[in-house]
């Protein structure tokens, strides 16, 4: 971190990692990184807020550990678990060589050998250390206040061994596809920042730097369709993920431009529910048409 000065630098390392950042973003991202805090980004599913994750994780030269959210997760999913099975051979062994000892027993058993850890405290204690805590809004808000204990102290108490605390706090991103209001709590501990789907010049910037062999009309044409996607009455918008696959997906084709039989046949690569393949399936000559 260093050596990343302003927010332009952060700009350029991002994009050597294949990531392209806007000015917004990479200003949140660097202030982040400057500030310690971690980086609540939110926006619909496919905008690249997992991928900004992974690009800073090398950038930075650190692991990427991600916690997935889902519904039901809790803090032993979270945080550590004891390995049952490995504590009952343990216990079998020193019952086999005849050891008494109950307070000696009780202690081995509670190793730190014996500890799994999970995404929480592996990130606490690897450093450095990129920490993703993704699609938060899946977890409960049971999870979102045990989530912001953590981030506020970096610290965790484990009743058996002690407490661990991160020697340098990871660097945190948070995603949201807002599928619920996240707390507000949470979002004060954070710098926030929305991904909104990119205007098509970006978009057309972002499908090259992703895919450097695609023809330049190849590009333009799917990223005009998709554009034209979201501005249709669609239960599931593509995102910017979905324009990649479908230019790889036409590449792997054979295609160097968007025809509408081609947009027909590959619609499963871009479009995720049936009513939407549907509700396009009438209007795929203008969906590939150019202007």
């Amino acid at each position: 971190m260093a050596d990343i000065d302003t927010p332009g630098e952060l700009t350029r390392r991002l994009d050597a990692a294949g990531y392209l950042a806007d000015e917004g973003l990479a200003t949140a991202a660097f202030l982040a990184l400057r500030m310690g805090r971690p980086l609540f980004l939110e926006g619909e599913a496919g905008v690249g807020k997992t991928s900004l994750a992974q690009a800073l994780a090398e950038v930075l030269d650190a692991p990427l550990i991600r916690l997935q959210c889902y519904e039901g997760v809790d803090a032993a999913q979270a945080l550590y678990d004891w390995d049952f099975p490995r504590q009952l051979l343990h216990l079998r062994a020193a019952e086999a060589a005849g050891v008494t000892d109950v307070d000696r027993l009780e202690h081995e058993l509670y190793d730190r050998r014996f500890l799994l850890a999970r995404p929480l405290l592996r990130a606490l204690e690897t450093t450095p250390s990129v920490l993703l805590v993704d699609e938060i809004d899946r977890a409960d808000d049971e999870f979102e206040a045990f989530l912001l204990e953590v981030l506020s102290d970096f610290t965790i108490s484990i009743p058996e061994i002690g407490t661990v605390r991160a020697e340098t706090p990871p660097v945190v991103v948070v995603t949201s596809n807002r599928t619920r209001e996240v707390h507000d709590a949470l979002k004060r501990r954070c710098l926030y920042h929305w991904l909104a789907h990119p205007t098509f010049e970006r978009e057309v910037a972002v499908i090259r730097r992703r895919l450097p062999g695609v023809s330049e009309r190849l590009a333009d044409d799917v990223a005009r369709a998709v554009q034209r996607l979201r501005a249709a009455d669609l239960l599931k918008p593509p995102g910017l993920a979905e324009s990649i696959d479908w230019v790889t997906a036409l590449t792997a084709l054979g295609a160097t431009e968007l025809s509408a039989d081609l947009a027909t046949r590959t619609l499963g690569a871009v479009l995720k529910y049936q009513e939407d393949t549907e509700r396009i399936l009438g209007e795929v000559a203008e969906l590939a048409g150019r202007p």
